[in-house]
């Protein structure tokens, strides 16, 4: 029997295939993925949806070979000859054929048709844009790893007739069996929509994708993922402005929810010592915290919102982030985020454990809700009297009153300042560093603050104030001097356990960071209206001891004089500020990340500028330059002291001795490497002046 197309039988071309090939396309063609375009003479033309919904056409050609048929089957799938597409659509023709379907739509017969022509139609661009999501094993990593794909489609509508690719070759569509429509394209039209597709940075798609249908049209990609997200916000608006039509599949991962409005609830706490803050975003009418979903942004990629990150960032890029529920994603823009992020950032670093409660922040971080109010607009909703108090906060008015009466001493005018300043920071209960230069009258300033406070009523329960041993005497003559209405217990000795059930009954306890862990036990069965830490640099190491204890003593407010808050590194900052409002710049890893490492390191300016705003309501230091008008005169009184003779001759012979060691210390060393005897040798002649018993004779 000669063979017939006509009569398709797969015993006479199935040998053309693999077996592979040739069982999944039966699948393909029992499931009727494949549909037959057109059939002349020996060809036949077909497309098959592929099992990742994308669409692949098969050209096929029937040659006959004895008593079989030689396949030639191109396809635009990734095998491309004689696949399962293939197979499918002569399997949907055989079968076809045996159920006696009417092919008669499908048969091209050579005879002339009666052509009706469409030109002159200027066409509209048609951009489709969808993503696709691989999975496959990373044999480096050795673990499964996602590839999200990312396509875009070029088409052209003519008055409904959709065409794509180039050359822009005319389109000839079947009207009915008498007649054909022929659509002239406008290749210059459509080469200067592809020109302005790639002057937005697109490039034609070299590598297959199931992102988009082939259908869809001409692809395209951009070369980095970051710059998907900068083509929708800004150019796809004006592409469509231009009239281009969008078409945005549901799995593009950048067809994203607008954010209609930004808003700030604050809940405050009855007692006023602390208040809740939740930050969050409207989108499409529904309320979400900004809390979870910076969270997830800042676990994925904690470099990208770091502070120094966040300062190179322009106001016009934006951050991409997925919502907790619904899949959808936004953009949001770091002109927004820069001042969020600078303000409460190390609060979200720190990861609290419950990601959907709002942040829980003690009085003192009320400063940050004036800052946020500085920044772009939010829809405030609550905490109206902490604002305002915030307001107060940020842009400090200190509070101008008279000295205490009865104070037996004149303040001069920095000294009022100071007392002020401690009045105000008392009034909005929060704590401060009073950083005077050393005999700027620090000791003064407190006792007229605490004065301040008794005859104020404010004065229930005790003023403690801890400093090192030395300086207890000096306290206690001061009170006795200059506010002799204080009742004042010093708790130092091997007797200090039989006072301290007095503590009650006094207005000023005084004690020792030696002495605060042993007592610290007995200290704390008493709450404390102050708790003053004197040359407070002495919990400089935030680990050590005193500040340890210093940190358990339970005071309404906390006080710090020093007149060097900053001796070695800012880390001795931080533990003074640690103890005064524990948090308020972060925590010790935290401050080292965002200050100490770029301002120390690498001189960042805009770092150490933040730093200082946040310090800056908490912190006074005048020094005595700045205040040099108010003091009296110096008076410099030099008085020369003979050595004895027993001084001079050791003097003498430690100088003989020294000089020599020194000679050949630098000779085997050299200079650079010899600073310790030299050192050594300074020290040693100085002992003798002073006192021989300082060498040990």
């Amino acid at each position: 029997m000669p063979l017939d197309i006509h009569q398709l039988r797969q015993e006479d071309w199935r040998s053309e295939f693999g077996a592979g090939d040739l069982r999944r396309g039966h699948g393909y063609a029992e499931e009727k993925r494949s549909k037959l375009l057109s059939l002349k003479d020996n060809s036949l033309l077909a497309n098959c949806r592929g099992s990742a919904g994308q669409t692949y056409q098969q050209r096929i050609t029937l040659h006959p070979y004895g008593r079989k048929w030689s396949v030639t089957g191109h396809c635009n799938c990734l095998v491309g000859f004689n696949c399962k597409h293939v197979a499918a659509a002569l399997l949907t023709l055989e079968a076809q054929q045996r159920a006696g379907s009417d092919l008669s739509d499908i048969i091209v017969v050579d005879k002339e048709l009666a052509e009706t022509r469409l030109e002159g139609i200027e066409p509209t661009a048609i951009l489709s844009l969808g993503s696709q999501v691989r999975v496959h094993f990373d044999a480096r990593k050795g673990r499964m790893q996602e590839q999200t794909q990312h396509r875009a489609a070029l088409a052209f509508d003519y008055a409904g007739h959709k065409v794509f690719g180039k050359p822009a070759k005319d389109l000839v569509k079947r009207l009915d069996e008498h007649s054909n429509l022929r659509l002239i394209r406008d290749g210059a039209a459509e080469a200067a929509l592809r020109k302005r597709l790639e002057g937005l940075g697109l490039q034609v798609a070299l590598r297959q994708s199931e992102a988009l249908p082939a259908e869809a049209g001409e692809p395209f990609e951009l070369e980095r993922e970051r710059d998907w997200l900068d083509f929708v916000q800004r150019h796809l608006p004006q592409l469509c402005a231009e009239g281009w039509q969008i078409h945005m599949r549901p799995d593009f991962q950048y067809n994203l929810a607008e954010v209609d409005d930004w808003y700030a609830e604050v809940e405050e706490d009855p007692q006023q010592n602390w208040f809740d803050l939740e930050l969050g975003i409207e989108v499409e009418g529904q309320r979400l915290s900004l809390l979870p979903i910076l969270l997830q942004a800042i676990r994925r990629t904690p470099w990208l919102l770091a502070p120094e990150a966040l300062a190179q960032r322009a106001d016009e890029d934006r951050l991409l982030v997925s919502l907790p529920q619904g899949g959808k994603r936004i953009a949001l823009p770091f002109a927004r985020l820069k001042p969020l992020l600078a303000t409460l950032g190390e609060l979200y670093f720190r990861d609290p454990g419950d990601d959907h409660l709002p942040l829980r922040l003690g009085r003192a971080d009320a400063a940050r809700l004036a800052e946020l109010a500085h920044g772009p607009e939010l829809s405030w909703q609550g905490g109206d009297e902490l604002r305002g108090f915030a307001q107060r906060l940020q842009n400090l008015a200190v509070r101008e009153i008279a000295p205490p009466e009865g104070l037996q001493a004149d303040l001069r005018t920095y000294q009022v300042q100071g007392l002020n300043w401690m009045q105000t920071l008392a009034e909005l209960r929060v704590g401060g560093v009073l950083a005077d230069d050393m005999g700027l009258g620090k000791t003064l300033q407190t006792l007229a603050h605490i004065l301040c406070e008794k005859q104020a009523g404010r004065l229930g329960k005790p003023a403690l104030i801890v400093m090192p041993t030395s300086l207890i005497p000096n306290w206690q003559d001061e009170a006795a001097r200059f506010t002799p209405q204080l009742r004042v217990l010093a708790l130092h000795g091997s007797k200090r356990k039989a006072l301290f059930e007095q503590i009650a009954e006094h207005d000023l306890i005084l004690t020792t960071y030696a002495l605060l862990p042993r007592d610290l036990k007995a200290l704390n069965q008493q709450r404390y209206r102050l708790l003053i830490l004197d040359e407070a640099q002495n919990i400089k190491n935030p680990r050590s001891k005193a500040a340890t204890a210093a940190a358990q003593v339970q005071a309404d407010l906390r006080l710090c004089l020093t007149g060097t808050p900053l001796e070695n590194h800012l880390g001795e900052l931080w533990s003074l500020f640690h103890f005064l409002m524990p948090g308020w710049l972060g925590d010790a890893k935290a401050f080292t990340r965002d200050y100490r490492t770029p301002i120390e390191k690498r001189g960042d300016a805009q770092r150490l500028n933040h730093l200082n705003g946040r310090i800056r309501p908490f912190l006074l230091r005048r020094t005595k330059e700045q205040v040099a008008s108010e003091l009296p005169p110096k008076t410099e009184i030099t008085q020369w002291v003979e050595m004895t003779q027993l001084q001079r001759d050791r003097y003498e012979t430690l100088r003989l001795a020294m000089d020599q060691k020194v000679r050949d210390e630098i000779a085997r060393q050299g200079l650079a490497r010899s600073h310790i005897v030299i050192l050594e040798a300074l020290l040693r002649l100085r002992q003798s002046c002073c006192d021989l018993r300082l060498l040990g004779e």
